[in-house]
């Protein structure tokens, strides 16, 4: 009873009270927040902007840097480089940037010496035959079979220059048309081979072939033979009289190898892969043929997969070229007996 009257007024004395809540304080402390919010949305912005900015600076400097070399390099200046920047992935783009730009430094410089090197070659049997002329037209060389026959030695390889820096450019750009079909390496190295022999019993040097028939490649069956008869040609031009070359074919893994060697003046290790460079020469003493030979039978061996590649001890000791060749899957007998094997001697 007494309890029940105790609690019904204390909730009159509630009642009575009628609590009044103080607005403000209610306004100053929305005030507050909303204070600390806009501040803090403020500093927030800053140091966002703040670290957008170094990171921006931070990326878009190397990124200028990259941009201002392509412009200098598409202007041909091809010695500028971009100095690599310390976040991983702009220093790749700079060392790409770098390295093509090494590239086009050394196409460039090969495009240069390549002009020189065909006004080299066109110059000199153009200056003999102008020389030859002017001689006849001035009366003080009289016309001969020989001065004759010496003009038109010149006229022929001023036209081999010309026809075969043709066939450079066709393979250059993929345009040479080649047959596709089924060549034998072996009979097709062992034809070459004969048919240089006169120019060996000539010259005095021994021809050797050791090639097995039955190893076939798809390819142009011309272009490959102007291959060996460019490195055959080549062995025969730098081996002295009672020197040997030697034409080998076989089967390596999954491809054919022809190789052609001789005893002649070597090859430096400096400049077993320059060989290969268009108008080069070894430094021997002495100058065969238009310089380009060696360069044709490499572009045409790779157009059809494979490479030639050149081996030597040294300057001396001989020269070995070998063709490597894939072969047609299906159409070959790896056991075939040899072609021929035969040493000739002069």
């Amino acid at each position: 009873m007494d309890g029940t009257f105790a609690s019904e007024a204390f909730a009159s004395y509630l009642v009575a009270a009628e609590v009044v809540p103080d607005t403000e304080v209610n306004d100053a402390f929305l005030s507050a927040i909303d204070s600390a919010l806009l501040v803090s949305l403020l500093v927030s912005l800053v140091v966002a902007g703040g670290f957008a900015a170094f990171v921006s600076r931070r990326i878009m400097r190397p990124i200028a840097r990259v941009r201002a070399t392509t412009v200098r390099l598409a202007e041909g200046h091809y010695a500028e480089r971009v100095t690599v920047p310390d976040v991983e992935e702009l220093a790749e783009l700079a060392r790409d940037v770098n390295g093509l730009a090494a590239t086009l430094e050394a196409t460039e410089q090969r495009r240069n010496r390549l002009i020189a090197d065909v006004a080299h070659e066109l110059r000199t049997p153009l200056t003999t035959i102008k020389g030859y002329m002017e001689g006849f037209i001035d009366g003080v060389i009289e016309p001969s079979d020989e001065l004759f026959a010496s003009m038109a030695e010149e006229a022929t390889r001023l036209q081999r220059v010309v026809s075969d820096l043709g066939l450079l450019s066709r393979l250059d750009e993929a345009v040479l048309e080649m047959q596709s079909e089924p060549v034998d390496v072996g009979e097709l190295a062992a034809a070459v081979a004969e048919r240089l022999l006169p120019q060996f019993l000539d010259k005095g040097v021994r021809l050797r072939t050791d090639t097995a028939a039955g190893v076939e490649v798809m390819g142009d069956q011309d272009r490959l033979a102007q291959v060996f008869t460019n490195l055959v040609g080549n062995a025969l031009s730098h081996t002295q009289a009672g020197g040997l070359v030697e034409v080998t074919a076989h089967r390596f893994g999954d491809g054919v190898e022809v190789e052609v060697a001789d005893t002649g003046e070597g090859i430096a290790p400096e400049n077993l892969d320059r060989v290969f460079e268009r108008f080069y020469r070894v430094d021997t003493g002495s100058h065969h043929g238009t310089g380009l030979g060696l360069t044709i039978a490499r572009s045409i061996a790779r157009a059809h997969g494979g490479d030639v590649v050149a081996r030597s001890e040294g300057i001396g000791r001989g020269a070995r070229f070998v063709v490597s060749l894939p072969v047609l899957p299906g159409r070959n007998r790896p056991d075939a007996p040899r072609l021929r094997e035969a040493a000739v001697e002069p």
